[in-house]
């Protein structure tokens, strides 16, 4: 939580201080520029290698072939470059989870800060509807609304989004009880502000570090949850790459061909280590009694 003279301070040398801080969690800085580089990977993926995501070999169909120089990560059965999908499929799998990542954000924060800021009955309709939402298993929800819709990418976006927006609820929420006694609420309140206006011009900024952290991670679980729908068939469908349905593809082939799971596994297994890290600087950096 914020310290309480946060508000009487100037939002630059906060943010300067809680910078300094997330300087010195070298976990987390290493976890950010290998993110970036991801991220940079993916979005420069036509230029960094020779082949297309679909492009077949002929020479090597029927069987994978391991890495080598030509293909650092291997070829699959269809004679297609393993490193281009990849990185073709960090495209869709990092889209998926920031996308998804701010929708349950976006929509988490606004259900939170009206029930923590209203209290009441409000705050009872909104938590116990959340309650509710929170008692359904998410990954077999998603895959019968996948299942009905057979989802493009930004219906998937939208789906894993709107499920999964009750834990930044109720963290916000808790933030706004405890901010709306506050002096400076009060003093909104008393020159006539409205509601709408304190809540996210007065309180959000106060209650931000904590949201930040929580989309930090809610990226990671959507990348796993986009992968594990992608795995069993119900995400994006071939031949559009992402890193679960090359999981997926690759389970008839692990015995002879295990380098065509260890690569997007990998990556799977990197990128959400290193979004959970980020998250813990974040969380130091905002809170530093943590």
């Amino acid at each position: 939580m914020t310290d309480p003279s946060a508000a009487m301070q100037d939002p630059r040398t906060l943010l300067g201080e809680a910078f300094k801080r997330f300087r010195r969690h070298r976990l987390a800085v290493v976890s950010l520029a290998l993110l970036v580089v991801f991220s940079l990977a993916a979005v420069l993926a036509p230029y960094l290698t020779p082949y297309t995501f679909d492009g077949q070999d002929v020479a090597l169909l029927g069987m994978p072939t391991p890495p080598s120089l030509a293909h650092p990560m291997g070829t699959d059965h269809l004679g297609r470059d393993n490193a281009t999908r990849v990185l073709y499929g960090a495209r869709v799998s990092l889209l998926v989870g920031l996308l998804s990542a701010l929708i349950a954000t976006l929509v988490g924060t606004i259900v939170g800060a009206l029930a923590g800021f209203y209290g009441g009955a409000t705050d009872n309709v909104l938590m116990r509807a959340t309650d509710v939402v929170l008692s359904i298993p998410l990954l077999p929800l998603v895959i019968v609304l996948s299942g009905f819709l057979r989802p493009n990418l930004y219906l998937l976006v939208l789906i894993i989004g709107v499920l999964g927006w009750m834990g930044t609820a109720r963290l916000v929420r808790s933030q706004f009880l405890s901010l709306r006694g506050r002096d400076f609420v009060e003093a909104s309140r008393a020159l006539g502000g409205s509601g709408i206006r304190i809540m996210f011009l007065h309180m959000l900024p106060n209650a931000l570090g904590p949201i930040l952290v929580s989309t930090t991670l809610s990226v990671g679980g959507a990348i796993l949850l986009e992968s594990a729908l992608s795995f069993f068939g119900f995400g994006v469908q071939p031949p559009t790459p992402t890193w679960g349905n090359l999981l997926n593809s690759s389970r008839d082939w692990l015995d002879i061909a295990p380098w065509i799971a260890t690569f997007p596994g990998l990556f799977i297994l990197v990128t959400v280590l290193a979004v959970n890290f980020l998250g813990d600087g974040l969380r130091d950096a905002f809170d530093p009694r943590m």
